[in-house]
């Protein structure tokens, strides 16, 4: 899947993967985000940490008309505030992607499948 995007010059064509990996640095980077997940968990039957290459297996992009969602599956550590975590998360993620893909947000979901106790 590639998100299209139009312009006054014409279309932009952006890969999944190159989107994958600007939002997966955006949530792995946060305070208490202990990793990706799929988000397929219940097909997959337990919870692994994704590495750099397979981001795209824990996001979900929809598009409508100029306008991307986003909804992003992690694992937090425990002992850290959900919420506060998830909110900066959006943040993160609508920040990187319209400042380094160069089109708007409509929304980011975040979807917490576990807590990592160390």
């Amino acid at each position: 899947m590639a998100v299209q995007i139009s312009t006054k010059d014409g279309q932009v064509s952006i890969n999944l993967n190159a989107i994958a990996t600007v939002i997966g640095a955006s949530v792995t980077d946060n305070y208490g985000v202990v990793g990706m997940v799929s988000k397929n968990l219940i097909r997959d039957n337990f919870i692994e940490v994704l590495k750099n290459e397979n981001y795209a297996k824990g996001i979900v992009l929809k598009q409508n008309g100029n306008l991307i969602s986003v909804d992003v599956y992690i694992l937090v550590s425990y002992g850290t505030k959900i919420s506060v975590i998830c909110r900066n998360i959006q943040e993160t993620v609508k920040y990187n992607v319209e400042r380094l893909l160069g089109f708007s947000l409509d929304y980011v979901n975040v979807h917490v499948q576990g807590v990592k106790v160390d």
